[in-house]
């Protein structure tokens, strides 16, 4: 499904923030991303979402050399890929339901074909009750779930999660495992970036870890 060999990424002119990572994910598959601050995981979110590109490497996805792509072509591929963003990224003028539903509209689906889908997944992450409001008046962890739900509701082959429980309490970020495991059980492949060890340490999950810009693979 993902394919990375001898990827390096820098910004600018700086230092590398990514050197000689090689790696694959294979299809089906779910793994969990850590190491400290700063060690790159936001940005090999990034080049995975197809939203930076490396400044060497190759990169794969589902198959395809990305380097090789045109631009309609990689819109195409990003959007059989879910990303949860830690900045959550909801549209300040659309409710929680609408925000939701947005991957589905953006397909051409009517509002009658995914009313019960969308309800459904927001009853599921704990927002049935806030489904009608919009986000600034929401709380952190309620654009948490929403951002969440928003990537989840297309059913994307690939998920990304970049701190996914980091503004949720406890209770509600096992849940949400839960449904990132129904998910995955489901035929979707899922990366999540955590600092939590005790997220992690629930369920059986390769584990990359990166460190000072370099790649660790824990099967």
């Amino acid at each position: 499904m993902i394919r990375f060999e001898n990827v390096g990424l820098r910004y600018g002119m700086g230092q590398e923030v990514l050197r000689d990572v090689s790696f694959h994910i294979p299809q089906n598959s779910f793994q969990f991303l850590s190491g400290p601050s700063g060690a790159g995981k936001t940005s090999l979110l990034k080049l995975m979402f197809l939203s930076l590109k490396p400044n060497r490497g190759l990169i794969k996805i589902f198959g395809r050399d990305t380097a090789r792509l045109d631009h309609d072509e990689l819109a195409k591929l990003r959007r059989q890929i879910g990303f949860v963003f830690q900045e959550f990224r909801l549209l300040n003028h659309l409710t929680t339901f609408e925000n939701v539903a947005l991957p589905l509209r953006v397909k051409g689906m009517s509002e009658s074909a995914y009313r019960t889908d969308v309800a459904e997944l927001l009853e599921w992450v704990g927002l049935g009750h806030r489904m009608h409001v919009y986000p600034p008046v929401m709380s952190g962890g309620e654009k948490q779930r929403a951002a969440i739900a928003r990537a989840l509701i297309s059913r994307p082959k690939l998920l990304l999660a970049d701190e996914p429980t980091g503004n949720v309490d406890p209770i509600l970020a096992r849940r949400l495992l839960r449904l990132f495991v129904e998910l995955h059980r489901s035929g979707t492949s899922i990366v999540i970036a955590t600092h939590d060890t005790s997220l992690m340490d629930q369920i059986e999950a390769r584990r990359i870890v990166l460190n000072d810009g370099t790649l660790y693979i824990y099967d």
